[in-house]
């Protein structure tokens, strides 16, 4: 009987380690799950931080390479092109203009009425129409034409305007937002696409002659009195109301930059001087790109799994267009690496299927149990039942991203008031300076980016301040300009209408 007790407490104790061992082995596989996820959220953490020291040097790379850009063709990843708008709107502008205005997915066409005071400005007619996917990768001509074709419906339906008849010319604003080499306010050329554009036959050519063809053909008379793109349009709406409006920059699905120069600091232009003291110069900034931009794996596999790889890699970390995208491909490694999610979803491996209203979303839900950031992993990814602590992760991870996004922002617009000297330095030290003297400098701003997404804009007024210091800070306003790409379109017609720039070969 001994012997059969002690070979049964024998198995038992066997059997019990057995278990223990099973059941330790599930915990360390748990934790080294936990430990895999942590380390994800914080590699992407370290790669993403952005000290000021970091957002300083990419300030200062900014304003070299804006110099560069003015200096020569070549020499600058930063275009900083001419636009040839050197006359701001003042008020006193008069008459009935039109409006078109060419998005990412969509155009928009506004007829503006000005009555001589900046409070008559009125918007009359306004009419959206979204363009075909077939068309962004079609021809010129099939753009141009459905264009010219929703143009001229618009104008039909103008029954409050005296002038309704087909005969009449008018006058059109064509906010075109894409990189343009300009050879008059009115006329230029298209470098390249961006925002997902890609229509190979028209680049290299002249962008209003094509409008203008297209119309002729629909019988419909309309001249291209003004080419601006979305930044010089809310540069100058915003110069419209505020005079102190120096600089403009476009944050939603893309992003760009404008600001007032001095024509003496056109270099590769001195021609310009003959004609004007100031002029607004588009930097594209998108195209930016400095040793001091943190990046991480992510970006640099979305970068090269991009249309246009090694370009257009500031706009790839700070625009509405890419921001979900990165969050898509944090999450598509946390799945993988330490198999948070159970089996990973097919819809993580599809490229931009999480937008960045969907990251505004999950990053601002205040709820107990983050409804909302449950809500778009099970509907948007199919991940369903996404456990509590793995929705923080998330959340952490839309708050990382968004949040090196904003202070990149701030980083460009310190650079171009580095530029223009307004940013507080002028090579006086901090301790003899006299704040109170400053001059108020305002940025316009526009876009989905800025105006909808709270968090972004917190963290960029918070970086901004952190750049320029507390004293310089306060004398710079960001100011949300609505509108800018419609209303500041016709306003440029409107400033220029008095003296049409020639064409000048540049």
């Amino acid at each position: 009987m001994g012997k059969v007790a002690f070979g049964l407490a024998c198995g038992v104790a066997v059997a019990w380690c057995a278990v223990a061992t099973v059941l330790v082995g599930r915990r360390i596989r748990r934790r080294m799950k936990w430990w895999r996820l942590i380390r994800v959220v914080k590699d992407l953490e370290h790669g993403c931080e952005s000290t000021v020291w970091t957002l300083r040097q990419v300030a200062s790379a900014m304003t070299v390479e804006m110099r560069a850009g003015l200096a020569t063709h070549s020499g600058s990843k930063l275009e900083m092109l001419v636009t040839f708008v050197d006359k701001l709107p003042n008020g006193s502008e008069k008459g009935t203009y039109y409006a078109l205005d060419l998005l990412d997915t969509n155009f928009r066409v506004s007829r503006v009425q000005l009555g001589g005071t900046r409070s008559s400005t009125l918007v009359c007619d306004v009419y959206q129409q979204p363009i075909p996917q077939n068309l962004v990768t079609g021809t010129s001509e099939d753009l141009f034409d459905f264009i010219a074709s929703s143009l001229k419906e618009f104008v039909e339906r103008e029954r409050d305007v005296p002038e309704h008849s087909l005969d009449i010319t008018r006058k059109l604003g064509f906010t075109f937002s894409f990189p343009v080499k300009q050879t008059s306010v009115s006329s230029g050329t298209l470098l390249k696409w961006t925002k997902g554009f890609v229509i190979k036959d028209m680049v290299g050519r002249e962008i209003a002659e094509c409008l203008e063809k297209a119309t002729t053909k629909k019988g419909l008379k309309m001249r291209v009195a003004a080419l601006v793109n979305d930044s010089v349009g809310t540069l100058t709406l915003g110069h419209y109301h505020d005079i102190d409006v120096v600089a403009a920059v476009i944050l939603g699905r893309g992003t760009n930059a404008c600001y007032l120069e001095r024509t003496d600091a056109i270099i590769k232009f001195p021609e310009l001087l003959a004609s004007s003291s100031d002029m607004v110069i588009n930097i594209e900034w998108g195209n930016f790109y400095s040793i001091y931009l943190p990046r991480t794996v992510h970006d640099k596999e979305l970068d090269a799994d991009s249309p246009n790889p090694n370009n257009q890699v500031f706009e790839k970390l700070i625009s509405g267009m890419y921001l979900g995208d990165i969050v898509r491909r944090v999450i598509l490694r946390m799945s993988r690496e330490s198999d948070t999610f159970e089996a990973i979803s097919s819809k993580l491996s599809v490229p931009f299927i999480l937008r960045t209203e969907m990251i505004a979303a999950m990053h601002e839900d205040d709820s107990d149990d983050l409804t909302e950031v449950g809500s778009i992993l099970r509907d948007v990814l199919e991940i369903p039942d996404v456990p509590l602590k793995v929705r923080r992760f998330i959340v952490k991870v839309c708050d990382v991203v968004t949040r090196r996004a904003a202070r990149l922002a701030a980083a460009g617009i310190a650079g171009i008031l580095k530029k223009i000297g307004r940013d507080g330095t002028d090579g006086i030290t901090d301790r003899c300076r006299d704040y109170h003297e400053m001059r108020k400098t305002v940025v316009a701003i526009d876009g989905s980016l800025y105006t909808d997404y709270t968090m972004f804009r917190e963290y960029m007024h918070e970086a901004l301040t952190e750049i320029l210091g507390e004293g310089v800070a306060q004398h710079v306003i960001l100011k949300v300009i609505k509108d800018g790409s419609a209303i500041g379109a016709a306003l440029v017609v409107a400033s220029h209408s008095s003296y049409l720039v020639d064409s000048v070969q540049l």
